[in-house]
């Protein structure tokens, strides 16, 4: 204040304010120390304005006497009235001004704060959706190949139990081969047995039926020659038998060879539903996460409204801090109205003094 006044001191001289006095009666306006001020362009201190204006005074009273002394006293206390209640409202705007720019500076570094991260969760959002879309397919896939590998395995059960019917078919004809080929043998050993013994019976009666003997070895060779043709049919079996024997036990080979690798199609498929089962876990977690996420971004919403109402409510407080500043100013300028007739008359000073002691009044 002391700096301003020395300015104002340095800017204005009791001329100007003369002058502006002089303009304000004119125009019909009561010359009080802000229209002053306003008529020198917002310039020079009020204390140096009333300064000069009641030198100004001084210079033109005489005759009014203490009437003019006591509206210098109620021009006096209505200007530091006038002065306190500015200097207040100056203050009271001043204080609301920088405590609503903090408050605006804060509420918006945190707005700032919270879209940046509202921005952050919604890419990681997006990320994480486009990943679970990618799991998804994968999953897709996998179930695919899953159930082409059960249908494979069912088709090489079904093979492999085929396969192990013909074997046991097979199987059973080689055992009755073999049946009929121990049948052979033993009738072929029982033939023998008997033409010995027929030929010892024939050797001891050869003298005695010679005749029925060589009928007997007629027969007896041609039942030798037939039981030869049937032992020779019989090798002939036996050899495809054992060449069908052979073929079989290749083809069991085969077989076996065949199923190895449905084994270890087995064993991979087992790998394959274990990973599908740790990806469904994944899935289920990732899933889980995102709901977390969504929860957070709703709080996060929810606190950026409350910083925007916070906001509304601090610029309704500075309209109402301006609101006030305002009836001050009705104020001030109906005590400076009320004191123009002071500076006209002086026989009227006093009843006009009466009536603006009204104005002071608390309870208006």
């Amino acid at each position: 204040m002391k700096f301003e006044d020395a300015m104002a001191r340095a800017g204005i001289y009791k001329s100007e304010v003369v002058r502006a006095r002089n303009n304000l009666l004119a125009m019909g306006r009561y010359p009080s120390i802000d229209a002053i001020r306003s008529e020198l362009g917002d310039t020079g201190s009020k204390g140096t304005i009333h300064r000069y204006l009641k030198e100004i005074e001084e210079e033109e009273g005489g005759s009014a006497g203490n009437q003019v002394a006591v509206s210098e006293a109620i021009q006096d206390l209505a200007a530091r009235l006038a002065e306190r209640l500015h200097e207040e409202a100056d203050q009271r705007l001043a204080a609301l001004t920088e405590k609503h720019k903090a408050e605006t500076t804060g509420q918006n570094d945190t707005i700032s704060a919270l879209r940046n991260e509202v921005e952050s969760f919604r890419s990681q959002s997006e990320r994480l959706a486009v990943e679970f879309a990618a799991e998804k397919s994968a999953h897709a896939e996998t179930l695919a190949t899953l159930q082409e590998e059960r249908v494979l395995r069912a088709q090489m059960a079904q093979h492999i139990q085929d396969m192990e019917g013909q074997q046991t078919k097979e199987e059973a004809h080689r055992i009755s081969l073999e049946e009929k080929h121990q049948h052979a043998r033993e009738a072929l050993e029982h033939f023998r047995t008997a033409a010995k013994e027929q030929r010892e019976q024939d050797q001891r009666q050869f003298e005695q039926q010679i005749q029925f003997l060589q009928g007997e070895l007629r027969a007896a060779k041609e039942t030798v020659n037939a039981k030869q043709q049937e032992l020779i049919h019989s090798h002939q079996d036996n050899a495809r038998l054992s060449s069908e024997q052979a073929h079989l036990r290749s083809e069991l080979h085969r077989l076996e060879s065949e199923i190895r690798p449905l084994r270890t199609a087995r064993e991979h498929l087992a790998v394959s539903e274990l990973k599908n089962q740790q990806q469904e876990e994944r899935l289920a977690q990732r899933a889980a996460r995102i709901d977390e996420l969504l929860v957070e971004n709703q709080s996060h919403a929810e606190k950026l409204q409350d910083a925007n109402q916070a906001g509304l409510r601090l610029a309704t407080e500075l309209s109402a801090a301006k609101a006030v500043l305002a009836s001050h100013e009705q104020i001030l300028q109906r005590l400076t109205v009320s004191q123009a007739p002071a500076t006209k008359g002086g026989g009227h000073r006093k009843g006009d003094a009466e009536n603006q002691e009204p104005l002071f009044d608390p309870e208006k």
